[in-house]
C-alpha cells in the first residue's frame, strides 16, 4: 500500500512526502499541529523505493561476498567499508535517506560504527584453515516500517566468535630398533649363537692326564697326534725311513700366529722351537664343561686335529691357556680364522663361553661374518721326502750292573736321568735300549 502524501514529523520540524520522496526542506513544527495522519504502513528511511533495496541488498552482498572470500575478516572488513562510504556520503550530503541517516550527526554515529566494524575484521584476519566463510548466517536488516526516526542507527551485526583451530594431535612414530643381519648359515657367527655362555667353573681337579696320554693314536692311523698335525702344518719336510710314512725329522713352519718362517729340527734341544698348540687349552676346556665328559671324550678332545695347530713354542708358551678374551693371536689378519676354530671346537664337545670371551670372539667376527667354521678329518700318512735317520753319535750296550768305572754304557732308571748323561735317544729294531723305557706316545722312539 502506498503511504499517502502528507507532512510527518522529523526531528523538531516536519518534512513533506508527495508520495515517492521526501522533500529536502524541513519545515518548523507549528505550534498547535494538525493531528498527524498515520496509516498502517507509516514509511520508514526513504521508504521502499529502488534506493532502498539497493542500499541494503548492497550491504548484504558486500558482506556475503567478503564472508565467502576470506571468511569472518573479509566479513567484517568489507561490512564496515560499505558503512563507511555511506557514512561519509551521509556526511557531505547531510542525509542518505534508505539509510535513515537524515542529518550530519546521524552520519557520524554511522562513521564511529563503520569504524568498529572494520576494527573487528581486522582482528579476526587470521586465517582459519579450511573456512569458507558458508558457516556465517548473520542477522540481515529488514525494511524498517514504523514511523520515520531523526536518529535511528543501523544495528551492528552480532560478531560470532570462531571456534579456536583444532591442533592436530601427532603420535610420533617410533624409529626403527637397528637390526644386526642374520648370520649366513654354515659361518663361525651363526655357530657363535648356539653356544652356550656360563660363568667359569673351578679349575679343582684339573689335571693333563684328565685327557688321556699325551699323542695317543687316536685314528689308528699307526702314528702319533705330534707327527701328524707337523706332516699337516710343516711345508716341506722330511721322514723318517721305515716309519710307514709317520715320523716327521725335518721341516719348515710358517707360524699362523705370528707369519714368521721357523725350522723344525728333531732333536734333544731342537724339538721343542715347534710345539703343537691346543687351540682350546686343555685348562680352559676343563673349566667350561670338560669335567662333565667322560675320559674318552676328553682323549678325542686333546688329540683332535680341529683343536691342534703347529706354532712356535715360545708363542704357545706365552699363551698357556688363556681364552679370547685374554689372549689373541699376534697376527690380527689371522684372528678371524683364529677364534673361528675355537668355536668349532667348543661346539663339537659342547663346551661354553664366559661372557667376556663370547664378546671378544664376536667383535672379531663381526669384522668378518663370512667367515666360515673350520672342520678337520684325519691326517694322511706320509707326503715328505723320506729319508735314512743319521747314526746316533753315542752308542751304548744295554748294562744291568753298575757301570765299571770308565764304562761307556751305564743304566738309568728314568729316560731323564739318561738324557742328563748324554744318552739317547733309543729307536725302536735298532736300538736294545728301546726296551728299557715305556714309549708314551708310540712313535718308536723314547728318551727323545
Amino acid at each position: 500500500m502506498t503511504t499517502p502524501a502528507g507532512w510527518y514529523p522529523d526531528g523538531d520540524g516536519l518534512r513533506y512526502w508527495d508520495g515517492s520522496r521526501w522533500t529536502e526542506h524541513v519545515a518548523p513544527r507549528p505550534a498547535t499541529a494538525a493531528p498527524t495522519p498515520r496509516t498502517a504502513a507509516t514509511p520508514a528511511g526513504r521508504g521502499p523505493g529502488p534506493a532502498h533495496w539497493f542500499g541494503w541488498g548492497g550491504l548484504v552482498a558486500v558482506a556475503f561476498l567478503g564472508g565467502l572470500s576470506s571468511g569472518v575478516s573479509g566479513f567484517f572488513s568489507l561490512a564496515g567499508a560499505y558503512v563507511l562510504v555511506v557514512a561519509v556520503v551521509g556526511l557531505v550530503r547531510g542525509h542518505v535517506g534508505w539509510a535513515r541517516l537524515r542529518g550530519r550527526a546521524t552520519a557520524g554515529v554511522a562513521l564511529a560504527a563503520a569504524v568498529v566494524i572494520t576494527g573487528i575484521g581486522g582482528a579476526t584476519a587470521s586465517p582459519v584453515e579450511g573456512s569458507t566463510g558458508l558457516e556465517l548466517a548473520g542477522p540481515t536488516a529488514a525494511a524498517p516500517t514504523g514511523a520515520a526516526s531523526a536518529s535511528a542507527v543501523p544495528t551492528p551485526v552480532p560478531t560470532p566468535t570462531p571456534s579456536p583451530p583444532s591442533t592436530p594431535t601427532v603420535t610420533p612414530t617410533p624409529s626403527p630398533t637397528p637390526t644386526k643381519a642374520a648370520p649366513a648359515r654354515g659361518t663361525a657367527l651363526a655357530a657363535l649363537a648356539t653356544v652356550a655362555v656360563k660363568g667359569r667353573a673351578p679349575k679343582t681337579g684339573y689335571d693333563r692326564a684328565q685327557f688321556g696320554t699325551a699323542w695317543k693314536d687316536v685314528d689308528r692311523n699307526g702314528c702319533d697326534t705330534r707327527n701328524d698335525i707337523l706332516r699337516r702344518d710343516l711345508r716341506p719336510f722330511t721322514l723318517k725311513a721305515g716309519t710307514h710314512g709317520c715320523l716327521v725329522l725335518s721341516g719348515t713352519l710358517k707360524s699362523p700366529y705370528t707369519g714368521a718362517t721357523k725350522a723344525f729340527v728333531r732333536g734333544q734341544g731342537t724339538s721343542s722351537a715347534v710345539q703343537i698348540d691346543h687351540v682350546v687349552a686343555l685348562s680352559d676346556a676343563w673349566q667350561k664343561g670338560a669335567q662333565q665328559l667322560d675320559a674318552g671324550t676328553r682323549t678325542a678332545f686333546a688329540n683332535d686335529p680341529l683343536n691342534l695347530l703347529a706354532v712356535e713354542g715360545a708363542v704357545n708358551q706365552a699363551k698357556s691357556d688363556g681364552d679370547a678374551a685374554t689372549w689373541l693371536p699376534p697376527r690380527k689378519a689371522y684372528r678371524c680364522a683364529y677364534v673361528a676354530r675355537q668355536v668349532a671346537v667348543k661346539v663339537r664337545y659342547h663346551l661354553w663361553m664366559t661372557a667376556a670371551e663370547h664378546d671378544a670372539v664376536e667383535r672379531i667376527l663381526l669384522t668378518c661374518p663370512g667367515q666360515k667354521l673350520p672342520t678337520a678329518g684325519a691326517v694322511a700318512l706320509g707326503g715328505g721326502r723320506v729319508v735314512s735317520a743319521p747314526a746316533p753319535t753315542t752308542t751304548a750296550p744295554r748294562v744291568v750292573s753298575p757301570p765299571p768305572p770308565g764304562g761307556t754304557d751305564p743304566h738309568f732308571d728314568t729316560c731323564k736321568a739318561a738324557k742328563a748323561a748324554g744318552y739317547g735317544p733309543y729307536y725302536r729294531g735298532r736300538d736294545a735300549e728301546y726296551d728299557w723305557y715305556r714309549d708314551a706316545d708310540s712313535d718308536g722312539i723314547v728318551c727323545e
